[in-house]
């Protein structure tokens, strides 16, 4: 298959963790790449020299701190422009930290919402009639903090919240040409500094609620994303729990 017959995912946050499993496994699957960063510079020029090296030119790598509201029309566009086309678009960059009500700052909305909700939104909008010509699909990344609130982190899940809000609306505005759909992870890979491969009370505590007795892994999510993007011909608006069962649980 010649490089413009090839389908073209965007995948933001795309350097390291779950973004890096993802693309990974799009790559494989035979997508070239729009690799989306913010600081992750050398991991994700690694990760494109990686890809890059199986399939020729397979993989653009593209600098932007999404809460800058210019950057994001600018990443679809570079990417048709590149590529050609665009097929696929996987919202996943997200910031995540505490909002402990009293204490909350204008800022720290700024931040939870610019990443998790506003970047998504723009992005999808940009994108649309690229996918429309396509006939593609988003896929965005939630949570099931969107559904299950998390302690001390209430504006981190309103912004999960309107990340599904906007996931069935546009399932709504932009079909039939255009399917999204969104996964909402449960427990998969640890906080950074939050214990790293090690097991602490609060986590062991979380896996007990979870039927699964485990965490999940960045690949199994990747390989949701896949199905949805590829294979998922009929679904649209939908929200795929991968989570171990842990909401059955509470």
């Amino acid at each position: 298959m010649s490089r413009h017959q090839r389908p073209v995912a965007l995948v933001t946050g795309a350097a390291r963790r779950i973004g890096a499993g993802i693309v990974r496994c799009l790559h494989a699957a035979g997508h070239d790449i729009a690799l989306h960063y913010r600081g992750s510079e050398s991991e994700a020029l690694a990760l494109r020299d990686e890809l890059d090296a199986i399939r020729p030119g397979s993989v653009l790598a593209l600098q932007a701190d999404l809460a800058d509201f210019d950057r994001l029309p600018e990443l679809v566009a570079r990417t048709v422009g590149h590529f050609g086309r665009l097929d696929a678009l996987v919202n996943n960059a997200s910031a995540f930290a505490p909002s402990p009500i009293g204490t909350t700052t204008p800022a720290q909305w700024d931040l939870l919402f610019a990443s998790n909700a506003r970047a998504p939104f723009f992005l999808s909008q940009a994108a649309a009639p690229h996918l429309r010509r396509a006939g593609g699909a988003i896929v965005n990344l939630a949570d099931i903090y969107a559904e299950r609130p998390l302690h001390e982190h209430t504006v981190y899940c309103m912004a999960k919240a309107a990340l599904l809000a906007m996931t069935r609306s546009l399932a709504l505005e932009l079909g039939p040409e255009v399917r999204v759909n969104a996964v909402s992870p449960g427990a998969i890979l640890w906080p950074e500094g939050e214990g790293g491969d090690s097991c602490t009370d609060k986590q062991a505590a979380m896996l007990a609620r979870t039927p699964m007795a485990r965490t999940g892994t960045a690949k199994e999510v990747a390989e949701a994303v896949r199905w949805l993007l590829m294979d998922a011909t009929y679904s649209t608006g939908q929200v795929i729990h991968l989570d171990g069962g842990r909401l059955l649980a509470g």
